[in-house]
């Protein structure tokens, strides 16, 4: 072969195995660059999670420091309004120890208010006894039922002893039984207030008086007889009001 093909063909091969290793080189530099580049999208990528997962994590903060805030807000709200309570339940226990104290003075108090009520019912004038005495007497019995308060006997009392002061303000008439002499008679009585306190006989056969003095029924003169029914038919409203000319004892000195 001739020496000058034998050195181009040397020079070909040579050429083309730096060309196949060209090549060669290529690629892996490719590959390597494809493998940086794909490394680089997974940074990236785990980069951008890292992001949004530490904004995740700063909102969630600044949303628990919030709420912390306002925790913070409500709960000093809850001491003072615990505070309150606090001081309510003392002032409370105290009314409820004096109101205990007041409890236990108030039944003394009312058992010697109807006391004095019988005694006073006793010694009045002797109008609407029964059931003045029946009112009284009920009283009494009250005090020992424990099924009412203390609260309900008081205004039983207060409302009895109310009773006993409206009679000496109003007018009435009401037919009663009334010993004199030995004799029940059935009559017509007339009360004026507290002043005066008069009966008459259905048949006009007597007229008296309650003289306070003398604790009994004395007879009046004739000329109050007529004056006695008129009273009666006033109380009874069946005629106007009218003067009334009756007994009425002198006022004593106070």
């Amino acid at each position: 072969m001739n020496p000058i093909f034998r050195g181009v063909l040397c020079a070909g091969g040579l050429l083309a195995a730096a060309a196949v290793a060209s090549a060669a080189t290529l690629e892996e530099v490719e590959a390597v660059q494809a493998e940086r580049a794909e490394a680089g999208r997974q940074s990236q990528s785990r980069i951008d999670e890292m992001v949004k997962e530490t904004d995740s994590l700063e909102y969630e903060y600044k949303r628990v420091l919030k709420e912390l805030d306002g925790l913070k807000v409500f709960n000093t709200l809850m001491e003072r309004q615990i505070d309150r309570q606090e001081a309510d339940i003392n002032l409370l226990n105290e009314a409820i120890d004096e109101v205990e104290a007041s409890r236990r003075q108030m039944m003394p108090l009312m058992v010697r208010m109807i006391e004095a009520l019988d005694l006073f019912v006793e010694a009045d004038a002797p109008f609407l006894l029964d059931e003045r005495r029946t009112r009284v007497a009920a009283l009494a019995e009250l005090m020992e039922r424990e099924d009412v308060s203390v609260a309900e006997k008081f205004r039983k009392v207060l409302e009895a002893y109310q009773i006993e002061n409206d009679y000496g303000r109003t007018i009435e008439a009401y037919k009663d039984s009334v010993d004199h002499e030995g004799a029940t008679l059935e009559v017509d009585v007339l009360r004026v207030g507290r002043v005066a306190l008069v009966y008459q006989t259905a048949d006009l056969s007597a007229t008296r008086k309650w003289d306070r003095d003398a604790r009994a029924w004395v007879d009046l003169d004739g000329g109050y007889r007529n004056q006695v029914r008129m009273g009666l038919r006033v109380a009874r409203k069946q005629v106007a009001p009218d003067l009334l000319l009756l007994p009425v004892p002198a006022p004593e000195a106070g």
